[in-house]
């Protein structure tokens, strides 16, 4: 209870609001989709609120309303259980935790799943990128939690699934542009158009900022492409391509919280005298095929990609790390491929699925110092050369059995991953290995509707999570070599939830969840940009998370997106030389989050709409003694116009984030070894932006 009387009034307003209105007797046509069609969870088109878990879907206009487009954080921060975080940092990416899953993560996104298409955005080791997903094409993205998400591999976490839009109509092109603070510039053209038998959708964008903080500049340019061919009546195919470059991007690193006190742009002198920076080029393809055969379907997935990286590190040039120990440059050329197989067949009241999926990334990976001579940020000598490869093999079925008033859903997948290295500089000796994990992983749901407006579940599952290769890269205490006595952690999810519909114009979604770990792999030292990670003891996440859709009237929507979780130790350890005692709370976690929106649509062509964003403090380290990141809270606004001119379309949006001006720490960078934990996020910013399309005859 003190934690909800915490909660800024501005949520609670909105809720109240909502739940007040719902219930208005002439009740509009819906512009919100209260039960949107999911494949996540069941792996077939569901109604979600029928469905015995969470799992939530985040639609076109969400997406794309009064948005720029460029980071999932845009999207993702209106769901429950989510804590997306812009870090102002586009060489590391964003960070995305699910219940407390993915929070310590230094770079990418791990503990989560990541799917783009039916296409894994994650690796078989279970590192993601979120950079990949492309929001200018997107339809949908839904959002797994649970114990139904460890269904889905060694990524307990939770499920990210974004799905292009499928091209129609006449042909059609479109350009628009984006312009703002902190020299911020994004430049987008796309065409696309289908008839019955094919269709075509084309998209390029460039983005430009100089960054928020001093030394973050980035462009990034992404490219997408799909076709769609129908065969015949009972086959489809689709072919997606896409791409992400970025060249040079600048990496700030963080801050100690006096340099953040003092001046929020500001950087380590380190940043700038090894001039750390990251260069991406990341490129896939793949094709989904699926072929009807009465009341069965098969499904088949293939894809394949190269994605080469080099980074610039601060390791200063004197110590171990960069001398012996791998160096203070990161390079790999990595290539990945799979595919996945998938029968879905009725039986009377069952459904069943049964599926195949194979994963698997070779990098070609290098270490070199960081000087050559008295050069810094520059390549210089060899210092580590090795090929790794993750595999994973994951065979599994699913049934969902509806009986009158309950829906009973199971499944069991049992996942292998293995993780090789082939060690090819052996001037330190041959740290060539192979570490194999397996388990098996079975989940159970269960669901009554007592009305046809109010739905129950309880849902319970067995997970567990590997270490990905970049935790494995490097031992802890700069001991050279790979860190193979890192363990995979395990899980034991449980879950009870109520799905509402008020009235036909609002719908509640409450959970209670608590998920018990054993071997939780945590930060040992995290310095100069590397990483070392160990096992932990046992941890135990309990919360509560909450979401309103409601139509207020015609012209009014609100959404409110609640969660509460304590995620602590549950066990006594010591990470590096610091002592962490049992009822610490797990660093980059906040306790409470709330995400709120009003939107205002007075005639067609015309949206506007209030958002809130309010995190509770989080702690930044395992022993919980350094500063932590305050709590804080954030007003954005945001409109969009558009207008009709025959065969033209034309739109305009203007954004302003920050309304206050406040000064705050976005992101935190977990068991940072120079204490610099914090990474401040920008003031008050501004953005407009115009766009136009022509659809032909």
């Amino acid at each position: 209870m003190n934690s909800l009387n915490r909660l800024p009034p501005f949520p609670l307003l909105l809720t109240l609001l909502a739940v007040t209105h719902a219930n208005a007797s002439d009740a509009p046509d819906l512009s919100l989709t209260l039960d949107p069609l999911v494949v996540s969870g069941s792996r077939q088109a569901s109604d979600s609120f029928s469905l015995p878990f969470s799992i939530d879907s985040v639609d076109r206009q969400q997406i794309s309303d009064g948005q720029l487009g460029i980071n999932a954080s845009e999207a993702l921060n209106r769901v429950p259980g989510l804590v997306v975080q812009n870090r102002q940092n586009y060489a590391q990416d964003l960070q995305i935790s699910s219940r407390g899953f993915g929070a310590r993560s230094a770079f990418g996104v791990r503990g989560l799943k990541l799917i783009s298409d039916g296409i894994p955005a994650s690796t078989a080791d279970g590192q993601g990128q979120a950079a990949t997903f492309n929001l200018d094409t997107a339809e949908r993205i839904e959002v797994l939690r649970g114990p139904a998400s460890t269904l889905y591999g060694s990524n307990a976490g939770g499920v990210v699934q974004v799905f292009s839009r499928d091209p129609e109509g006449p042909p059609k092109v479109d350009a628009e542009t984006i312009f703002g603070s902190d020299g911020l510039n994004k430049n987008h053209l796309s065409a696309e158009g289908a008839n019955e038998k094919a269709g075509f959708l084309l998209d390029a964008s460039r983005m430009d900022t100089d960054g928020y903080r001093d030394h973050s500049a980035a462009r990034r340019d992404q490219t997408f492409a799909k076709l769609n061919l129908k065969p015949d009546a009972d086959s489809k195919l689709a072919f997606i391509y896409s791409s992400l470059e970025q060249n040079g991007t600048q990496d700030p690193l963080g801050q100690t919280w006096e340099a953040y006190k003092q001046d929020p742009r500001s950087v380590t002198a380190n940043a700038e005298i090894y001039n750390t920076r990251k260069s991406i080029d990341h490129q896939q393809v793949g094709a989904n095929y699926e072929r009807y055969f009465g009341d069965s379907t098969l499904q088949a997935t293939a894809y394949t990609g190269k994605r080469s990286v080099i980074q610039y590190l601060s390791i200063p040039k004197g110590s171990p790390a960069n001398n012996n120990n791998g160096g203070g440059v990161v390079a790999f050329d990595r290539r990945f491929y799979g595919g996945s197989l998938r029968w879905l067949q009725p039986v009377g009241d069952v459904d069943l699925v049964f599926g195949l999926d194979y994963d698997q990334s070779e990098d070609d990976r290098q270490g070199y110092q960081n000087f050559v001579g008295d050069e810094l940020g520059v390549k210089g000598a060899l210092r580590r050369d090795e090929k790794d490869t993750a595999t994973s093999l994951d065979p599994y079925a699913q049934a969902t059995w509806k009986i009158g008033d309950w829906t009973l859903q199971g499944g069991l997948r049992y996942s292998t991953v293995e993780i090789d290295v082939d060690d090819h500089y052996l001037v330190n000796g041959d740290d060539s290995g192979n570490r194999r994990y397996e388990q098996a992983s079975p989940a159970v749901s269960l669901g009554y509707a007592f009305t046809p407006e109010l739905n129950g579940y309880v849902s319970v599952g067995r997970g567990f999570e590997t270490p990905t290769q970049g935790e494995l890269a490097y031992a802890p205490n700069n001991v050279a070599g790979v860190n193979y006595n890192l363990d995979p952690s395990t899980s034991t999810q449980y879950e009870v939830g109520v799905k509402a519909l008020l009235g036909n114009a609002t719908r509640v979604n409450a959970a209670l969840f608590q998920i018990n770990t054993d071997d939780e792999i945590v930060v040992f030292a995290n310095s100069n940009g590397r990483t070392s990670y160990q096992n932990a003891g046992r941890t135990q996440r309990r919360g509560f998370e909450l979401g309103v859709q409601s139509q207020l009237s015609e012209q009014w929507t609100a959404n409110l997106a609640y969660t509460y979780l304590a995620a602590q130790y549950d066990s006594s350890f010591v990470s590096g030389t610091r002592a962490v005692d049992s009822g610490n709370n797990l660093p980059g976690v906040p306790r409470t989050t709330v995400f709120t929106e009003l939107n205002w649509q007075p005639a067609d062509g015309v949206s506007t709409a209030i958002e809130g964003l309010y995190r509770s403090k989080v702690y930044v380290e395992d022993s919980n003694t350094a500063k932590p990141a305050p709590a804080y809270s954030v007003f954005n606004w945001r409109a969009r116009f558009e207008q009709q001119y025959g065969a033209w379309t034309v739109h305009q949006l203007v954004r302003l984030d920050n309304l206050l001006d406040r000064q705050y720490v976005g992101s935190v960078i977990v068991g940072d070894g120079n204490n610099r934990y914090y990474e401040a996020a920008p003031g008050r910013s501004w953005y407009a932006g115009a766009g136009v399309s022509y659809q032909f005859e």
